[in-house]
């Protein structure tokens, strides 16, 4: 799983643990899932489609769904997070919750499948 592991490698110690906890979030409820890249980010692919991506930035950390629907869905339970429309913004000190990731994850699987 070269490509999201060159980008976690790249990462602060804290930043990292992050992404991985997202990870292997993703990975208990994608387990076919692979790691590739999508709009030039590290990504998991599930069915050759991008199914999450991550991202550091200097103020804060992103998870991308891919989708303004599965964004929308979850929004209620992220009311301190800052969204937008395929984007859930979060830091280290304010990680998205386990179960909010795991939706997120079946969420945007079901689209996939829905598409295919």
């Amino acid at each position: 799983m070269p490509a999201v592991d060159d980008y976690l490698d790249g990462l602060d110690d804290p930043t990292r643990s992050a992404f991985e906890r997202i990870r292997a979030l993703a990975l208990v409820e994608a387990t076919e899932a692979v790691q590739g890249t999508s709009y030039g980010m590290a990504a998991l692919l599930y069915r050759g489609k991008p199914l999450l991506g991550v991202l550091a930035a200097k103020h804060h950390l992103s998870v991308f769904p891919f989708s303004s629907r599965v964004v929308d869905a979850v929004r209620d339970r992220l009311d301190t997070f800052e969204l937008s429309k395929g984007t859930i913004r979060f830091s280290v000190d304010q990680p998205i919750p386990d179960e909010v990731v795991r939706d997120v994850v079946r969420l945007r699987m079901a689209e996939i499948d829905g598409a295919g």
